[in-house]
């Protein structure tokens, strides 16, 4: 995939992260862009370590991966935060 391509996916993967996460998180557009591009990489990361896929472009079993490890990302973020 191309840099524009993991942006948007990295874009709709942070805020349905955000949408999922109890709590609220006023982090902006730009913040949820990043820490969905970085949840798409830990995501594959996790997912390559266990033996259950990699993040390899636009489907479904991807965009799984890429918003459990947004999620996972943001939950980092807020303990950090804190």
């Amino acid at each position: 995939m191309g840099f524009l391509s993991w942006i948007v996916f990295g874009l709709i993967a942070g805020i349905l992260a955000k949408f999922l996460m109890p709590g609220s998180y006023d982090i902006g557009l730009i913040w949820t862009c990043i820490l969905g591009i970085v949840g798409a990489v830990v995501g594959g990361v996790i997912s390559n370590f266990f033996g259950k896929g990699k993040v390899d472009g636009f489907n479904f079993g991807s965009f799984v991966v890429a918003v459990i490890g947004a999620i996972v990302v943001l939950y980092l973020a807020k303990i950090f935060a804190s």
